[in-house]
């Protein structure tokens, strides 16, 4: 999984690292740590330089329903048959509706 640091984003998205970090803590972005650096998945990113559209409301079923951060990492990037691929490439193809539902249905 190719990772970005916070600069990176902020740089792409042209906004500062504090309204990158106000996004992690918001629940619009969520972020690994490795070796002390915060790092962002570059595939939350659009070729456009955007969040993918759907991400932040999926992160937020999946944490309103108890998920923690590292379940959520997990279970966007875990291959899924029936999507098919992962919910994340599921969410950057267009197939938000799909990805959302799973995500509704997994919190009962």
């Amino acid at each position: 999984m190719e990772v970005l640091t916070l600069r990176q984003v902020a740089d792409r998205v042209g906004r500062s690292v504090t309204r990158v970090q106000q996004a992690l803590r918001d629940g619009q972005l969520l972020a690994v740590r490795r070796k002390g650096e915060v790092l962002i998945p570059a595939m939350f990113l659009t070729a456009d330089n955007e969040v993918v559209k759907g991400l932040p409301g999926t992160i937020t079923v999946l944490d309103d329903s108890g998920y923690s951060p590292s379940e959520i990492l997990r279970w966007l990037f875990t291959s899924d048959d029936s999507l098919p691929g992962t919910p994340i490439e599921a969410l950057c193809g267009d197939r938000g509706r799909e990805v959302k539902r799973r995500a509704q249905a997994m919190a009962f």
